[in-house]
């Protein structure tokens, strides 16, 4: 049986996800906000708002402080010569391997929250899809990159 990969993701990606979660739970927060709205204009019951705003925390409390929590904890991933091998998930774990000789694209990219905690994403794309390894040190993931682009050439037969 193969061992797990052992690279973690960088500690300040969990900070990274709470703060999108929070963004994200923002909008949500649009659906008791509206419903508000309503009962104050229309002839509507007052109590579903109440079971809204309790919904709305308990969501919070879980998208916001749980869920990324385990997810941090659990994502990993590991280079190797012939390989790229990622595991992640929170309740269903995935564990996914690329073939180098796959490999047709590396890249690296940052949104603003990740640029301003000095984060990026690796995206290795093959003729399937796009992998991603998220929240990487910028010299991490620029010398990930470049690795497995290097390797990703030696893979390749035609060259």
């Amino acid at each position: 049986m193969r061992e797990k990969p052992d690279q973690r993701l960088a500690t300040k990606t969990l900070k990274v996800w709470r703060i999108v979660a929070l963004i994200e739970w923002c909008f949500m927060l649009l659906i008791p906000i509206g419903y508000g709205f309503a009962w104050w204009y229309f002839s509507i019951p007052q109590w579903p708002i109440y079971v809204l705003i309790g919904l709305a925390i308990i969501i919070a409390y879980f998208k916001i402080f749980v869920i990324p929590k385990l997810q941090w904890r659990k994502w990993r991933y590991k280079i190797f010569e012939n390989e790229v091998e990622l595991m992640y998930g929170v309740f269903v774990v995935r564990r996914v391997i690329i073939p180098m000789i796959r490999v047709q694209h590396v890249d690296t990219k940052q949104g603003p929250i990740l640029r301003y905690y000095g984060l990026s994403t690796v995206t290795i794309s093959t003729a399937a899809t796009v992998h991603e390894i998220p929240g990487l040190e910028e010299y991490t993931a620029d010398n990930l990159r470049d690795n497995i682009a290097k390797l990703a050439r030696e893979a390749d037969p035609d060259e």
